[in-house]
């Protein structure tokens, strides 16, 4: 737990019991998860608690949001260079039609895009859809 204590206030948050739990859990995954998805597998979770922790990783930068056109927001870690100041990751991430999954394409980063004079940017990102290697197998 020494290593997730410390990733924990390397983004300033101060590591309970239930952060560190919840840390472990999503550096286990290899794809991104909802609230639910998390909530299913820890033992004896309060949802109100695990919302208020993934809402503080996401608010100082261990975590970002993925809306992956299904409704649901999925969560996962953020790349070591995003901040409390802003996540700074712009990768994209991929949504296979048949396992369901979301997965980040951090080597694959999203391009710039010039917007026209007046318009200001507060949110980027880019969804692909198809098929995984594993499912296209």
């Amino acid at each position: 737990m020494k290593g997730l204590e410390r990733r924990l206030l390397e983004k300033q948050i101060n590591p309970t019991a239930m952060r560190l739990v919840v840390l472990d859990h999503l550096v286990k995954q290899t794809n991104a998860v909802s609230l639910t998805d998390i909530e299913l597998g820890m033992e004896k979770t309060d949802r109100v608690t695990l919302y208020r922790s993934i809402r503080t990783f996401e608010e100082h930068g261990l975590v970002h949001r993925i809306e992956d056109g299904t409704g649901v927001t999925k969560f996962a870690l953020c790349q070591p260079d995003c901040t409390i100041d802003g996540h700074h990751d712009l990768h994209v991430h991929f949504y296979c039609i048949n396992c369901q999954e979301t997965h980040c394409l951090p080597k694959t980063q999203i391009p710039e895009v010039k917007l026209p004079g007046g318009y200001e940017r507060q949110e980027t990102s880019l969804l692909v859809k198809g098929l995984c290697s594993a499912c296209k197998k």
